[in-house]
């Protein structure tokens, strides 16, 4: 089972970054959990200084959000 968090303060952004995540993984039905992580102080311990960031299986695979189709594929990379 891998992890996938979505990094975080709740702006808009994160917010559709949370969203494509979770629904990717129903749609690839990849075995994982997805969690949103809004504690600055835990978003700063992966070295990220600015959100939304993406995370799988502690590994940091992206900063901002590139798109559904971009997203879907470097999950897809890292879980595989």
């Amino acid at each position: 089972m891998h992890t996938i968090k979505v990094l975080g303060t709740g702006c808009p952004t994160c917010q559709r970054l949370l969203h494509d995540v979770q629904q990717l993984v129903v749609a690839k039905q990849w075995h994982a959990t997805v969690e949103y992580v809004t504690d600055i102080p835990a978003i700063m311990a992966y070295g990220v200084m600015s959100t939304p960031a993406l995370v799988v299986d502690e590994k940091v695979i992206a900063v901002g959000h590139p798109g559904p189709a971009k997203v879907a594929e470097l999950i897809n990379n890292a879980i595989t």
